[in-house]
């Protein structure tokens, strides 16, 4: 039976339908808005495999190309590997939905969402994280509290919910809150500088309408929900968990009481672990797995007591507290500029490389038109930073997740493309890593940029807070250790100026956090934001006032739209002409900017010269350099502006007779003449003559130009005959 609901929430309607399309999944639900369709789908299996021991979940958000009146790209014309926004926007999706699940759930759970219908003006991963909460909440799989999705930004101090690309693009902001009738779960964006104060608002003005979706949804399920399947009982440990921490528990208090670095703190607990394996070995045979989960939940709920009673970290610190900072630039000397920027065990080699507009990255979405990046970022994570051994068959999920968040963070603070024409590409190495190398790389991003003589609004730093409540307590944490990321219970990086946000990101691990917490860990990221922005200021206050001599430089010029043509040539041969004359690189917009990029000015004003002349209209009386290309008996033909010939009469090469043009001029060589005119068909009379200073010996010239057999065309027509 098709069952189907709408909601109208900010002028807009959201229908959830289920029962007509893919009823063998364990749920399906097709969600719409306007002409948006979204068909999320959730499968699992009936039970975990053997030895499971963590829950694994999957989600793929794929947009049809189909949707948007599109035929892929590539020899197959069909849809492949998923882009970087499919990623992007299938991790908005995990992420909040992912802490909803049931502790000991361990089944392995698929989410699928397939975009089948797009209007191109609206992003469609928001109504998809919807659609994937309503799958779960109506399938038999054990989710019972629904999570909701929203975008939010501001135009002309105005909130809009789920705006348009436009309305995005004129907005202040673009933040993402996902979250349940009760608390936030996620939150991700990036602004233009904005106070604690008006994300806060932005949050709360999401969270009313959150709350909206999520009674919509369950609403939408309380008459058709299948059954939820029953979770395995746990298996009694008791025994083994106090004979664990018998031998464990003291050590390992003693342990995480004392300072130690990442690799030494990894040996002694490793060690340990064996000990304690060993000693259990004969009464729990085949039980490693159990024990060593075991000894991991004995640790997290001591490192989590000492935070929260003593306000003392692994490494010392209280919970204010920031790891020692260092930086340096020009670290790399043929790359257009580069920095290190070190944060306790957490390392980032950062370069920027600048290019012209050629290099901008074309992208290929839902979108009617194709767009463009002018500013990309990537962050690599290679397997050596944590000491571990790993293949690197590409990017993953997480690199390109941290590298967006890093790109996001420092867009806004890139000057215009009119002041700065250049493209941009900033490559992040983590060459070590003990939490918060995404906002590493935002440091060592801003310090490179700032090296390399990009123009930035202002610099930028990143911080990543962490959080330990344990019911009414609550310890937030600033720049988190990988340790206190994995026991903690949230990740939550904002970065931005000494003036405000520029990005922010987010993830928590348990069922949601109040405003209230929120909010104190804003205030409290900000105090360390300021303080790492003042280290990075000592090393870097200001941008340099040039870029690296082995960057392009480039120089803009305009051109009448109608003689773009003109300079690109039949079949680009002009403009090809120009580049091997000139070494420079030219690219040529719509508009009739023309843009050279070249690394030494004289190679630049080479095809500048060549341009200006191409598009320059012939002026008389000024004079030009030009290159005989044809020889006459009556003269020559010289080209003075490249594309435009002119007559050199014989009789204007010279103040005396000139008896062969040859003996003055051949082709190929180059000369200086004036124009003198031009007659009535447009053809230009050119002068060498006039350039000369008078002769007193020269001979009269006797040649006659009207009666010059240049051509038929040039013939004087012969006169009637006289009546005597």
């Amino acid at each position: 039976m098709i069952h189907r609901k709408t909601l109208e929430i900010c002028g807009k309607k959201i229908t959830l339908e289920t029962g007509r399309l893919a009823k063998q999944a364990n749920g399906a639900v097709l969600i719409s808005q306007d002409d948006n369709i979204v068909l999320c789908t959730v499968v699992a299996k009936e039970e975990p495999n053997p030895g499971q021991d963590f829950f694994p979940l999957s989600v793929d958000y794929r947009e049809k190309s189909a949707s948007a009146g599109k035929i892929p790209g590539g020899f197959f014309k069909r849809e492949g590997r998923p882009s970087e926004k499919e990623i992007l926007s299938s991790r908005l999706i995990d992420r909040p939905i992912r802490p909803m699940f049931p502790e000991g759930y361990f089944c392995e759970t698929q989410i699928n969402c397939n975009v089948y219908s797009s209007d191109g003006e609206n992003d469609t991963d928001v109504i998809a994280s919807v659609g994937a909460s309503a799958a779960l909440l109506v399938s038999d799989i054990p989710f019972d509290d629904p999570i909701s999705e929203v975008r939010v930004t501001r135009v002309n101090g105005e909130l809009i919910l789920n705006p348009t690309f436009t309305q995005l693009e004129q907005g202040d902001y673009d933040i993402t809150v996902a979250g349940t009738v009760d608390s936030i779960t996620m939150v991700e964006g990036e602004s233009k500088e904005i106070s604690e104060a008006d994300f806060i608002d932005a949050v709360k003005f999401a969270h009313i309408h959150i709350k909206e979706l999520c009674n919509f949804q369950i609403d939408f399920a309380k008459d058709i929900a299948k059954p939820k399947r029953a979770l395995l009982p746990p298996e009694d440990l008791t025994e083994m968990t106090n004979d664990v921490r018998a031998i464990y528990y003291d050590t390992i208090k003693e342990l995480d009481r004392t300072v130690l670095s990442k690799e030494e703190r990894h040996n002694r607990t490793k060690e340990l672990h064996t000990k304690v394996l060993a000693d259990l070995a004969e009464k729990y045979p085949e039980s490693e797995a159990k024990i060593k989960n075991i000894m991991h939940d004995i640790q997290s709920e001591d490192m989590r007591a000492m935070i929260i009673e003593e306000s003392r970290r692994l490494d010392g610190r209280g919970p204010k507290d920031i790891r020692s900072i260092t930086c340096e630039v020009s670290v790399l000397p043929r790359t257009h500029g580069s920095a290190l920027f070190t944060r306790g065990e957490t390392q980032s080699l950062t370069s920027i490389t600048l290019g012209t507009k050629r290099d901008e990255q074309i992208i290929d979405g839902l979108l009617k038109e194709e767009s463009t990046k002018r500013f990309i970022l990537h962050y690599n994570f290679p397997s050596f930073s944590t000491g571990e051994v790993s293949g690197r068959p590409g990017p993953t999920r997480r690199e390109i997740g941290h590298g967006n968040l890093a790109e996001r963070a420092l867009k806004n603070m890139i000057p215009e493309e009119m002041d700065f024409p250049y493209t941009i590409r900033i490559v992040s190495d983590i060459l070590e890593s003990n939490g918060s190398s995404s906002m590493a790389t935002v440091c060592a991003g801003s310090l490179a940029l700032m090296e390399g003589g990009v123009k930035m609004k202002n610099q930028v730093a990143g911080i990543a807070m962490g959080l330990i409540k344990e019911g009414d307590k609550v310890v937030i944490l600033s720049d988190i250790l990988g340790s206190e990321d994995h026991y903690g219970d949230m990740d939550f990086k904002v970065a931005g100026t000494s003036d405000g946000i520029t990005a922010i990101q987010m993830d928590i691990k348990i069922r949601g956090i109040s405003h209230a917490i929120m909010e104190n860990a804003l205030a409290q990221a900000r105090e360390g934001r300021l303080h790492i922005l003042g280290i990075m200021n000592e090393t870097l206050p200001q941008s340099r006032e040039s870029i690296s001599s082995f960057a392009p430089h480039l120089y803009t010029m305009r051109v009448p739209v109608e003689m773009i043509g003109l300079v690109i040539g039949p079949g680009g041969k002009t403009i090809r002409h120009i580049i091997a004359e000139s070494k420079a690189e030219i690219d040529i917009s719509d508009d009739g900017t023309v843009t050279i990029a070249a690394v030494s000015k004289d190679s630049a004003d080479i095809a500048i010269q060549i341009i200006e002349q191409l598009t320059e209209i012939p002026e008389v009386g000024k004079i030009y350099a030009g290159v005989v290309k044809q020889i006459r008996d009556f003269g020559a033909f010289v080209e003075f502006i490249p594309g435009k010939e002119g007559l050199l009469h014989i009789s204007e090469l010279a103040h005396g007779r000139v008896a062969k043009v040859t003996d003055v001029i051949n082709v190929g060589d180059k000369i200086k003449i004036k124009l003198v005119g031009m007659d009535e068909t447009g053809k230009f009379r050119l002068s060498m003559k006039a350039l000369l200073p008078p002769d007193p010996n020269a001979k009269p010239d006797s040649h006659d130009r009207s009666s010059d057999n240049r051509s038929s065309d040039h013939k004087r027509p012969n006169r009637p005959p006289r009546n005597h």
